[in-house]
């Protein structure tokens, strides 16, 4: 590693950290990497917005056959 980065935690982050390396044996800055690593692929957590605008049809559902209010 060629850089050292100093981060202040709050009580509750350090104590999960402290947690998670405990219950699996990793050491935490390579928790800390790994997190940082999945931060930069991307935001994982909306893994549904590679879908925004792709879907194609009425605007309106309403317009659709069988759904009209008419």
């Amino acid at each position: 590693m060629s850089h050292t980065l100093t981060v202040r935690l709050t009580k509750e982050l350090a104590d999960w950290l402290a947690r998670v390396a405990a219950k699996t044996g990793v050491a935490q800055g390579k928790i800390v990497r790994e997190q940082l690593e999945k931060a930069k692929a991307g935001d994982a957590s909306r893994p549904y917005m590679r879908l925004a605008g792709v879907v194609r049809g009425p605007k309106d559902l309403s317009k659709r056959k069988g759904f009209s209010r008419s």
